[in-house]
């Protein structure tokens, strides 16, 4: 049971406080965590459309 409540809390805290964490990342970094996850969805995709077709 523990192992289904505890990552579903910490998905919840993370989407609670996604706009503290994103502004924490960009002054350390200066890069915008939206666009570096959207990079990463769009290559993940990419890579699971090439393994399909070949």
């Amino acid at each position: 049971m523990i192992k289904f409540i505890v990552p579903a809390v910490i998905i919840f805290l993370i989407i609670l406080y996604w706009d503290k964490i994103n502004e924490i990342i960009y002054k350390k970094f200066n890069i915008r965590i939206n666009y570096l996850l959207l990079t990463a969805a769009s290559l993940l995709i990419l890579a699971i459309y090439l393994l399909i077709k070949n």
